[in-house]
Parts: C-alpha cells; structure tokens; sequence
C-alpha cells in the first residue's frame, strides 16, 4: 500500500467519513489502544486463581501487576522516541509483536517468576503501542479531521478496561487464566500483518534517548516497589529495608539528572505553568489514590466474600461502562464549563466512592457494589478528559508530544505506587500468612475482623490522597472556556473506574 501523507490526508473526504485506508489505520490503532488496556486490568481478576494453581508467593505474584505498570511508567517517553528515530511503522508493529510473544510466554509460564518475566516483555510491547497510536494518527489526519480518529482512540481504551475486568473473570471461571493471555495471539499475529500493509512510513525525526533518566527512574520505581512489598509481607529485613533506602536516595538525584540533561524524559520545568503544572501534579495523585481501588475490591470480593471470579468481575463493570461513556461528553462539556470544577468535581466523586467502598461489610448486600461504582465511574468520566484538557491546552505545538509523555509518566507512577500502598496497608493488621490465605481465597472459617479493618484503613488512605488531589486540582486556578479553545477530538475518559 502506499504511503499515506498528511497532505493527502487533508485531501481526504470530509470530517464525517473516513477512507478505506483511514478505516484500517484507526482500526489497527484502536486495537492496540484495546490489547493494551485489556492487560492492564486483566490480570487483577485472575490473580488468586493463578496464586493457587502455580503455588505462588505473595511477593513474587504481585509482580504480575506491578512490572506491567512500571515498565510502563518508565518507558513510555522512551517508546515515543524510538517512533521519532525509526519511524511510527515499524515501532508500532513492534509492539504489536513484542506484546504477542509476551502473552504466548504469560500462558505457557510454568512459575510465577516465568509469568513475571512474560508480564514485562508484554509490558515493553504495549510501551510502544501506547506511545505512538496517537502519533499515528496525528500524521495520517490533519486537525480539523481527527475526530473520529481519536475518538476511536478513547474508545478502544475505555472498552479495554471494561473488557479486562469483564474477560479476566469470565475466562478464568470458564476455561483457566492461561486463556486470558492466549486470546491476544491471534489478534497479535493479525495486526502484524496488517501494519505491515496498511500503516503509513513517516519521517525519522533524529533524536536523543534519556538514558540517565531511564535508568534512574527505572531503578527508583523498582526500589521503592520491592522494599515496600517486601517489609508489606514478610517484615523489615536487611535487603528490603536497603532497597527502601536506595529508592528514596534516588529521587532527588533522578529530578537533578532531568534537570540537566538537554531533552529529559520528564520535563520538570513544564511544572512551573501554575495551571499544567497543578493539573499534572493532581494527576499524579488521581492516580496514586485511585488506581489500587479495584485491587483492594479484588481482595474484598474473592478473599473476604469468596466470589468467583466472573461474579466479582459482573459487580465491577458498571462503573467501567459509566466511565467509558460518560467521558467524551464530559470531556465537551468542560469546554462550557471550564476544566476546574469538572476535574475536581470528578475527583471528589470518586473520593465519596472510595468512602463508601470503605463501609463494606462481611455481610454487607453485595448490590451495594455496583451502585458505588457508577459514582466512581461517574467520576472518572469527568476528571480525565478535563484534566486532560487543562493540560494539553497548557502545551505549546511543539511540546504536545513532551507534555503528553510527562502526563503519561506521571499517571503510571501514580498507578504503580498507588498497588504498592495500598497493599501495604491491607495487609499490616494481621499475620502475613492470614493476608496471603485470604488473597488466594483459601482461609478456612471466619475471615479476621482485623483484615477487613486493613482494607478499610486502605481506602480510607486512597480518599485521603483522593482529597488532596482535588485540593490541587482546584488550586490550578480558573480557565476561562474561551481559552480552551473549540472542543477538539474527544478525549480518553474512564481509565481506571472502578
């Protein structure tokens, strides 16, 4: 096929209709945009059922979840730039291969360690698909004709998260929790073969990766994660204690390096803009207040209230669904409303959300779950496309790429420290093996009243930092509608609902 330019793009039918070839390109993007998202919440559901069939540790299983989001976190900006170095094409067919491999690895694992290892070739994979979807798009389509584009885009993702939920419960009850990863082969192997064909060569831009920063945020997040975990389960020891130390020993020479260096991955300075730089700071505690939700609601389901996975799974989809939906209209309606109040009207909705996931008894009526999560859903669909708006409103043309990164960076830190709390808070008020028993579902008897005060003081935390997310949030300062400008593309809403 051709190469597609963006002037002939721009020649292209009107906003309304896309060409054959445009149809393939958004197809292929917003199948990426779904594996990846799939992934990210698949495994929270399986998790327990894989625990007990390959006779897993605790500190090795979580690992499955946590790898995932910190490669993510990590790489993203890294990914982008190897699309600018070797072309969009064969970096997003890349990813598409690598995430393949990694999930015919995650069904083959023999181990936990194996699944692990598999977890982060996926997760370098979906790196790449997730960092230049969007630039894909954006050189295929001029501005005025992106909109169906990057509403596919959000689409693929808010669906994603509700399919991960949904698939990762009805597969493992049905067939077993290696079908969850094997599923992407097919559609790995198709998309391959069809970037090949239909996605168009773009310009190789020369630039420079950030390997100072890579390798120190990197380690950083690693540090941090495995001390953490390991005081969480096993107590305070030598090693984990050292690696505590060594992660938070890291940050300030982490922010020195990306000061220094002349293009970061995390540019710290688009900080200074009072209104980016509060709404990239409350993503980042969105992110670390929120994002363990639907893991400590995994606990509660199948530890404490022994569902199976595909009946925990069904009570934890409406607020995906809302989230999803909702996002796109309340992503336009901030630009009537300005993205301060719609952002931070989001995230205290989900903080009352939290609030109430926080009242959850052994006996409490089940019904009461999926009622909660429409709030949260509710929420998540008005603070991510706003928030989303502030900040890329706030990024001049030719930082779009940076700032989108640094946001993207900072939402999968948030994630991947959000797993670590709020599993170290769970699981302090009993005995490490009684928090392992009920994680796997095998505790014989009463579950220990002072296990479900672990998941309460867990959520109790979140809506604290969900509170001072709102605070910045609202600090940002006004922004008057008509600076916004017209109401673009729709934008990614409902991540991470719960």
């Amino acid at each position: 096929m051709p190469p597609v330019s963006s002037a002939s793009a721009s020649a292209a039918p009107p906003a309304t209709a896309l060409a054959p070839h445009e149809r393939w390109i958004v197809l292929l993007t917003t199948v990426g945009s779904l594996m990846y998202a799939i992934d990210s919440t698949i495994v929270v559901l399986a998790l327990p059922t894989m625990g007990r069939d390959l006779a897993a540790p605790l500190t090795i299983l979580i690992w499955a979840i946590l790898i995932y989001i910190l490669i993510g976190a990590a790489l993203t900006t890294q990914a982008g730039r190897a699309g600018d170095l070797w072309g969009r094409k064969p970096a997003y067919i890349a990813g598409f291969a690598i995430f393949t491999v990694g999930s015919l690895f995650c069904g083959l694992s023999p181990s936990a360690t194996w699944l692990v290892a598999a977890r982060a070739v996926q997760a370098i994979g979906g790196a790449f698909l997730f960092a230049n979807a969007s630039a894909i798009l954006a050189f295929v389509f001029p501005p005025e004709r992106r909109g169906t584009a990057f509403g596919m885009l959000a689409l693929g993702w808010g669906i994603g998260a509700v399919l991960g939920i949904l698939l990762g419960g009805v597969i493992t009850t049905a067939i077993g929790w290696r079908y969850i990863f094997f599923i992407n082969l097919p559609i790995g192997v198709g998309a391959v073969l069809l970037g090949l064909w239909a996605l168009p060569r773009t310009p190789r831009v020369p630039t420079r990766f950030d390997w100072p920063g890579f390798v120190s945020l990197t380690a950083l997040l690693a540090a941090v994660s495995y001390g953490t975990i390991e005081i969480s389960i096993v107590g305070a020891a030598l090693l984990p204690d050292l690696a505590l130390g060594i992660g938070l020993a890291l940050v300030p020479v982490f922010v020195g390096l990306e000061l220094r260096v002349p293009k970061p991955m995390v540019e710290l300075r688009d900080l200074r803009n009072r209104l980016l730089g509060f709404s990239l700071v409350a993503a980042f505690f969105q992110s670390l207040g929120y994002l363990a939700v639907v893991f400590l609601l995994t606990l509660y389901l199948q530890g404490v209230r022994a569902l199976s996975p595909l009946d925990a799974s069904v009570l934890l989809v409406p607020g995906y669904c809302v989230g999803a939906v909702a996002g796109p209209f309340m992503g336009r309606l901030s630009y009537r409303t300005g993205t301060r109040s719609m952002a931070t009207g989001g995230i205290l909705l989900m903080l009352v959300g939290v609030a109430a996931y926080a009242q959850l008894g052994a006996n409490t009526w089940l019904g009461w779950v999926p009622v909660i999560s429409l709030v949260t859903g509710l929420g998540t669909g008005m603070f991510f496309p706003a928030n989303t708006i502030a900040i890329m409103g706030q990024a001049a043309h030719d930082r779009l790429g940076a700032v989108s990164g640094l946001r993207s960076t900072l939402q999968n830190m948030g994630a991947l420290l959000s797993f670590v709390l709020a599993f170290a808070i769970a699981s302090a008020t009993v005995p490490k093996a009684v928090a392992y028993e009920v994680f796997l579902g095998t505790t014989e008897g009463a579950i220990p009243a002072a296990f479900l005060t672990g998941l309460r003081y867990a959520l109790y935390a979140s809506a604290v930092i969900l509170a001072v997310a709102a605070a910045l949030s609202w600090r940002r300062g006004s922004d008057a509608p008509s600076a916004l400008g017209a109401p673009p593309e729709p934008v990614v809403g409902g991540e991470g609902a719960a």
